[in-house]
């Protein structure tokens, strides 16, 4: 048995090592840059526009978070939005900024903002495409992501009929097995560690209440999730915001040097003291963005597919929700772990030396304790439960989209049961190598979803410039709301002509 593991993790290793290697790095950060030349720098020149349309508009329009009726399917703009983000705000917004931090330098921080600012257009065009290309269900339901514009989009491209289709196949399996990964086991694992660490609460009786609570909200389906989440997620986000601002405020004095140790660090420049900051600029390079794409997802194709159920009509508008789920994830939560890690004197902002000789979650932990003191530790562990178990909730939706595309409607209750009775399985285990798996998984997921994304970049443009024409510059075009609608007009224009 322990030559099997031994085997399967010098594999996985390879398999990993090539997966998020300098090649897929590109890939990922080249697909948000084509796809912000195509949208004129969207991202920045339409910057109040999408933030009045996004948290603008939960407080200005009540479309936004009106909910729909028990016999309606959908789910609000607002309920998608926690969804999502309920799933991207996990353990890699803490453990995530930690372990960048300590294996690249505090330079890191820099390329996880570029990964980020990219990353906002790659989340736009997903979520663009999923609300053109997605598609009714046996059940009356939304069902989008990027097994669907790989089929629809892709595969209606001439000669791209059967790629389309493998691709969405290889999405979809990739989908559902690092449901198992990332967005289950993985994050029990972390809760259970951390409960146990600050409470001395055992594993199995953390796991056991997870997997009853997780059952409740999991086998209800979408809207018991988003129901859960929109209540879960703005609560977790405010209070561990507020508690990172706290530390950065009385480290104010210290916010200067922070920035000026993340930029040398970025570029490898020679430190004050002589050193150089951080590992140096490669490593800074691979760990800022290999961290900043496992927290906010963009380039994943994971969060369009709670994205596309929303009740929304207009796919730019969705869009926006995706730049902003990248904003709040990254350039807000991730960087006020950095800065809170980062200005309390655990880290040498001359070298990039880490003091601490603590790991992970528990470096994080440490920040926290030199303002709150013990109870630092308390509040990092309830963090993490808040934020792992919400992923949880997310990502059981991500990986049942997937089953469902490969095996049927009906199948999603096979799923649902078996992802839930994994929790357990997740709380007792040791999990090192399913992190490494997640990461894996994840980044085999990318790869057919950005082979999507860029051939359809053109369509991305073609639908953005035509919401730009008809709502901001108040031109009387034709909306580009659904293919399904346009395949429809075209074949009723046949038969007529």
């Amino acid at each position: 048995m322990g030559d099997f593991v031994s085997t399967v993790e010098q594999v996985n290793g390879a398999v990993n090592g090539f997966v998020w290697g300098l090649p897929m790095l590109i890939l990922l950060v080249g697909t948000g840059i084509l796809m912000t030349i195509l949208t004129k720098v969207f991202q920045i020149s339409h910057f109040s526009h999408w933030v009045k349309n996004t948290i603008g508009g939960i407080f200005k329009d009540k479309h936004v978070t009106a909910h729909t009726g028990k016999e309606d399917t959908q789910i609000s703009q607002f309920q998608s939005l926690c969804t999502a983000l309920a799933a991207t705000i996990g353990t890699g917004n803490i453990a995530g900024v930690a372990a960048a931090i300590l294996s690249g330098g505090p330079g890191a921080i820099f390329w996880m903002w570029i990964v980020a600012f990219f990353g906002m257009m790659t989340n736009f065009a997903e979520n663009v495409l999923g609300i053109y290309y997605r598609r009714r269900n046996s059940r009356n339901e939304w069902c989008g992501g990027a097994m669907y514009y790989l089929k629809y989009g892709l595969g209606e491209k001439k000669g791209c009929a059967q790629i389309g289709a493998v691709l969405a196949v290889m999405f979809s399996s990739f989908c559902v097995i690092a449901s198992f990964g990332i967005g289950n086991m993985s994050q029990i694992n972390s809760i259970a560690a951390n409960m146990n660490s600050a409470f001395g609460i055992s594993h199995f009786i953390t796991g056991f209440v997870l997997m009853i609570l997780a059952g409740l909200v999991i086998v209800g389906g979408l809207k018991r999730i988003a129901s859960v989440t929109e209540r879960l997620v703005p609560f977790m986000a405010i209070i561990y915001v507020v508690g990172a601002l706290v530390i950065v405020i009385l480290n104010a004095d210290q916010i200067g040097p922070v920035f000026v140790s993340i930029i040398k660090g970025a570029f490898g420049m020679k430190a004050v003291g002589g050193g150089i900051v951080g590992s140096g600029v490669a490593y800074a390079v691979q760990w800022g963005m290999k961290r900043g794409v496992f927290s906010n997802e963009a380039g994943l194709g994971s969060s369009v597919m709670v994205h596309s159920s929303s009740n929304v009509r207009e796919p730019v508008v969705q869009g926006m929700w995706g730049i902003f789920e990248v904003f709040a994830d990254t350039i807000i939560v991730c960087s006020l772990t950095a800065f809170a890690v980062l200005s309390c004197g655990i880290v040498d902002l001359n070298t990039g030396a880490v003091l601490s000789d603590q790991v992970s979650t528990a470096l994080v932990a440490e920040a926290f304790s030199t303002v709150y003191g013990r109870s630092g530790a308390a509040f990092i562990a309830i963090a993490i439960l808040f934020f792992a178990f919400s992923t949880v909730l997310g990502w059981s939706q991500y990986g049942s989209r997937g089953f469902e595309y490969l095996f049927g409607t009906k199948s999603t209750r096979y799923f649902k049961f078996i992802f839930v009775a994994f929790i357990m399985i997740g709380a007792t285990m040791d999990l090192t190598l399913a992190w490494d798996l997640s990461d894996t998984f994840n980044g085999l997921m990318a790869i057919p979803n950005l082979i999507g994304v860029i051939a359809l970049s053109g369509t991305v443009m073609k639908i953005t410039r035509n919401y730009v024409d008809r709502k901001i510059l108040g031109k009387k075009v034709k909306p580009m709301l659904s293919a399904v609608d346009e395949i429809q007009e075209l074949h009723e224009q046949e038969i007529s002509a």
